[in-house]
């Protein structure tokens, strides 16, 4: 099939890109056409995704000089770049963003044809592809920030439910996921499709010269700089570890933009060398890192699946993660005494945390990470991460895309 992806924001910087940039190689692999329409700043060349020749990475470019004049939504408030926050979005701008991402669709898929379209997120850009391309079969791939979006933006959400409401099918990253969409949208179960989360098996391993030794007291962080990652309290946790004389070290892999990521990146250098901050890896140089590493630590407060946690695995890292939904479902049964659940602390929103609950959680989390941090080392087996690599993934992303691409019901 020639199948056009569709992502709303920039794809070489977050989970949701990894994604399409991984489902992309592998539909080239299975013998489809891909093409892929994205955000992008404005002044900035397409990017690279999966391989594809530049003439089939379309774009929207946003900022001085683009199609929109701010900066890209983020499905997240907090992102590793510049970005604009959905709830501070005006009316004019709302309007505006519809009209040129509409335009864009119709435009990218004259040129391609698609059988089937891709969407990505459970938000506004997917709920205008039935309006845009009716007579072309279209899905949306749930990430979970879509959900969380709509917590956050009641009246957009309001906006946005007949169009999501039209789609075919939808790709989600565990039961949980496919609970809420049927609850919200009262989609039937049978076009909810639990695909999961993936990681690059030919990047992410364990390699024989492991040293164990060499790897105890260094911890891992993977993401952005934000306190919805539970970021400070895992500073919070290690500097709990140094007083009780634990020689651990704290590797952090991402950015931040915006305040609140500065007055992190603020503080992690005041906690240098003990923290060494590392910016944004691509995924060979993450990889060789995580090898490095006795464990990774995920403190977030909200995720979807998140699949950093099996490309840690996969390098031989012990995991601490706090104990989200797509976690506890579906990683923790394959991953068994590897991964160490934290119990969250009670939120008040989608991704705030009460502040009552926190000293116990930073307690417990400095738990986990002292334990993980000198456990022997545990190579991980195929088995456990079968499931997870792209392949696998892609073998059930395949299955919804032939059950959307179905003449409907009816």
């Amino acid at each position: 099939m020639r199948v056009l992806f569709i992502l709303s924001q920039r794809p070489e910087l977050t989970g949701s890109g990894i994604t399409v940039d991984a489902l992309v190689r592998q539909a080239i692999a299975a013998g489809h056409e891909p093409w892929v329409l994205c955000g992008v700043p404005a002044g900035e060349r397409a990017p690279e995704v999966g391989g594809l020749p530049p003439g089939r990475v379309t774009t929207v470019r946003f900022g001085d000089g683009g199609d929109l004049p701010f900066a890209v939504p983020g499905m997240s408030d907090v992102m590793p770049y510049a970005s604009t926050v959905w709830s501070t979005m005006t009316a004019d701008q709302l309007s505006i963003y519809r009209d040129i991402w509409k335009q864009a669709i119709c435009t990218t898929a004259a040129r391609c044809r698609p059988d089937l379209v891709h969407g990505n997120h459970l938000w506004l850009v997917s709920s205008l592809l039935p309006e845009a391309l009716p007579g072309v079969p279209a899905l949306a791939h749930c990430h979970g920030t879509g959900l969380r979006q709509m917590a956050l933006c009641p009246q957009l959400r309001e906006q946005i439910l007949p169009g999501l409401r039209r789609l075919r099918g939808f790709a989600v990253l565990h039961d949980d996921h496919a609970q809420q969409i049927a609850a919200i949208l009262g989609a039937a179960r049978s076009d909810i499709h639990v695909v999961g989360a993936g990681y690059r098996d030919e990047l992410f391993h364990l390699s024989a010269d492991t040293d164990a030794d060499a790897r105890r007291d260094h911890l891992a962080y993977v993401g952005k700089f934000a306190a919805a990652k539970g970021l400070p309290w895992l500073l919070d946790a290690c500097e709990a570890c140094w007083a009780a004389g634990e020689p651990l070290t704290l590797h952090v892999i991402g950015d931040g933009a915006g305040a609140e990521a500065e007055a992190l990146r603020r503080r992690m250098q005041d906690l240098a060398p003990r923290v060494m901050i590392h910016g944004r890896l691509g995924q060979a140089d993450l990889a060789d890192r995580l090898r490095r590493c006795a464990a990774l630590v995920l403190p977030s407060f909200y995720e979807g699946l998140p699949l950093v946690l099996a490309e840690a695995r996969a390098c031989g890292c012990r995991l601490v993660s706090t104990a989200l939904p797509g976690v506890v479902k579906q990683l923790a049964p394959a991953f068994g005494p590897a991964l160490d659940l934290v119990e969250p602390p009670r939120l008040s929103g989608p991704d705030t945390p009460e502040s009552a609950d926190l000293p116990g959680f930073t307690r417990r989390l400095a738990r986990a990470v002292a334990a993980a941090a000198v456990a022997p080392l545990l190579p991980p087996t195929t088995g456990e991460l079968a499931p997870f690599t792209w392949a696998a993934v892609f073998a059930r992303v395949e299955q919804a895309w032939q059950a959307a691409a179905r003449p409907p019901r009816g």
